[in-house]
């Protein structure tokens, strides 16, 4: 497999890989404008030069988009291998290609988001285990913070407060998400229009800065949904999942 790293030079003509549809496309374009914004902050993108969800997107974790406290550390955003891909080490491969650049960075290990059983848009942790990841702090939630130390005295990576423990005072749906995940431009949309049309109480609240996403409620940035204050879930949502979420 060959691999391609996702710069501002080439990426008006890369496709990316976790929205695969035509540049025109609003996920497509949203995602971009996102990537572009983040180099400058040390952010990597790279991926297969088959076109296919085959990829693995980090950044230094002192510009992360998360609430965490991780300095020295690499932030893994995302490492995502699906459909014909699997079950051939492109995850290893990346992983790999991440350890190395991160070393010669000279940080002091990775961390990543997981939890104990596997959850939707968060990394395997069983993958993570065999590779050598272990858990150094888990919010109320049950979402946890693993690490790769690349020495045996770099200080594990914790939450910082406000994730450690997701609460909000608001009442009904309250969403927080990013452009980090490109599915957010076309559904939260449907869903909120959704909400509207069946009375659902809902909100939507946008993190647009680095600093919103580093003190936000939650320690899932890209898409946490909350109902009277307490955390629900990172799954994103369409129409009619959010109506039978609603429905219980």
């Amino acid at each position: 497999m060959e691999y391609i790293r996702v710069t501002k030079e080439n990426i008006d003509s890369e496709h990316i890989c976790c929205a695969i549809s035509n540049n025109k496309d609003i996920q497509v374009a949203s995602k971009k404008a996102w990537l572009s914004e983040r180099f400058d902050d040390g952010l990597v993108f790279l991926k297969s030069t088959e076109r296919g969800k085959c990829f693995i997107e980090y950044v230094p974790a002192e510009n992360a988009w998360n609430p965490i406290d991780a300095a020295g550390y690499m932030y893994i955003d995302c490492l995502w291998v699906s459909g014909s891909f699997k079950g051939h080490g492109y995850s290893s491969d990346l992983l790999s290609a991440c350890i190395e650049d991160s070393k010669a960075k000279g940080k002091i290990g990775l961390c990543i988001l997981s939890s104990a059983k596997k959850k939707p848009f968060l990394a395997d942790p069983k993958f993570l285990k065999y590779k050598g990841f272990k858990v150094c702090d888990e919010a109320d939630n049950g979402i946890q913070l693993w690490y790769l130390p690349f020495s045996d005295d770099a200080a594990p990576p914790k939450f910082r407060d406000c994730a450690k423990h997701p609460h909000i005072d608001e009442t009904g749906y309250v969403l927080y998400y990013t452009n980090q995940c490109p599915f957010n431009a076309k559904y939260v949309p449907i869903v909120e229009q959704t909400a509207k049309e069946s009375n659902i109480p809902f909100k939507a609240i946008h993190i647009e800065t680095i600093d919103e996403a580093q003190n936000a409620p939650t320690p899932v940035t890209t898409y946490a949904l909350f109902y009277n204050g307490e955390y629900l879930t990172n799954e994103q949502m369409n129409d009619k999942k959010f109506l039978r979420l609603a429905a219980k």
